[in-house]
């Protein structure tokens, strides 16, 4: 597995991690080992979101760009520039699609082989913020800075419902099976039913959240502007547990599970990366498997298994286009900037190459984009001569 964090420094880090058996066979007192991969400066700006699915990691970044890393070959696969904002969530769904949310209102559906953007919803008046695909592909939701959140048919490609929200919402997320989904406003956590549509019940944290994943369908882990780590129960609203995880808040959190073990990882300001293996009880506070201190403020973080190809996800049907998503296609296929750079430990900045920065009908590049991009090539041709 590979943990893969986001900073403000632009730098994004890679970490291998192999469990080392032990003579006992105690996995209780197992060893876990993250070994430096790759340190890559590839965005002019801070990392702002990471995805990640069985073969590639995309990071977003306050410089408008989306970057694709193909994890099989360690090396980077080009980048994104259909949007006008930072990039502000990142998601995928199974192989083959990648969903984006940026400053500037957009939605965007991205064919995840050819890289050529589907579709292009316009669906905030103010920034995206956030949003998250439900578990059966068909549907999303995104909250944004028009105090919406709104309901997304991605069969159709088209907005559902849309719900006012007396103030900004900055996370939503779906539960495990897609009964329930939660929205985060400051330290608050509502906790809405599918089939009600409606509010069951308010979590409140100690401080604003900075992060939220479900460890189960009940069970939500909370991580905010403070040193600490907590897991609520959705159910009864109740603090089951509390740790403290870092030195610094913390600001993003991650969970998988692999055989024999339920993970959770913690990336915080203060550098560290952390790993920590869940007890089944969860108000058993969990164990750390081990840490890693990059020296730099994180800001995002995604966990690559090498899994092979995913099953278990189907597409969402959202993927075939209709006759109009089509003509969209084409148009947008300049929007993705092809290009295949190794990873190296400590590797300089990545330098562009393709034809993004010739006017595309349809594409929403800035003219500084632009003249970043033609600049980066100027570089590449000194380079070559």
């Amino acid at each position: 597995m590979e943990l893969v964090a986001g900073s403000y420094e632009q730098v994004i880090f890679g970490f291998t991690v192999h469990p080392e058996p032990q003579a006992s066979g105690d996995k209780e007192q197992q060893q876990w080992t993250p070994v430096a991969d790759f340190t890559h400066h590839a965005h002019t700006a801070s990392l702002s979101a990471v995805a990640v699915n069985s073969r590639f990691v995309v990071t977003g970044s306050k410089d408008e760009t989306i970057h694709i890393y193909d994890m099989k070959k360690k090396i980077e696969h080009g980048a994104l520039v259909h949007h006008n904002g930072t990039i502000t969530c990142l998601k995928f769904y199974g192989s083959r699609h990648l969903i984006s949310g940026a400053e500037d209102g957009l939605i965007c559906v991205w064919d995840a082989k050819k890289w050529e953007c589907l579709k292009s919803i316009r669906a905030h008046k103010g920034h995206v913020t956030f949003l998250s695909i439900h578990p059966s592909g068909k549907l999303a939701l995104s909250v944004g800075t028009d105090k919406t959140l709104r309901t997304w048919n991605l069969v159709e490609g088209r907005s559902a419902f849309i719900k006012n929200i007396k103030q900004n919402a900055h996370i939503v997320e779906w539960s495990p099976r897609g009964e329930k989904y939660v929205v985060v406003i400051l330290n608050k956590i509502d906790v809405y039913q599918l089939d009600t549509a409606s509010i069951s019940g308010t979590i409140t944290n100690e401080k604003r959240i900075s992060s939220v994943t479900f460890l189960s369908d009940s069970v939500l882990a909370v991580a905010g502007d403070e040193e600490v780590v907590r897991f609520f129960d959705c159910d009864s609203l109740v603090c089951l547990c509390e740790f403290k995880a870092h030195e610094n808040r913390v600001k993003d959190i991650f969970s998988f599970e692999i055989p024999e073990h339920h993970v959770l990882v913690t990336a915080s300001s203060d550098g560290f990366i952390k790993m920590w293996k869940l007890k089944q009880d969860k108000k058993d506070p969990p164990s750390l498997l081990c840490g890693v201190n990059t020296n730099a403020r994180l800001t995002c973080l995604g966990v690559w298994l090498d899994r092979g190809t995913d099953t278990k996800e189907r597409p969402p049907p959202a993927a075939g286009p209709s006759s109009e998503q089509s003509k969209i296609s084409k148009k947008d296929s300049g929007d993705v900037v092809q290009q295949e750079d190794t990873l190296k430990p400590n590797s300089k900045k990545c330098v562009l190459s393709g034809d993004s920065n010739k006017p595309v009908k349809g594409n929403s590049l800035s003219a500084r984009k632009r003249k970043m991009v033609e600049m980066q090539e100027k570089k590449k041709r000194k380079k070559k001569i």
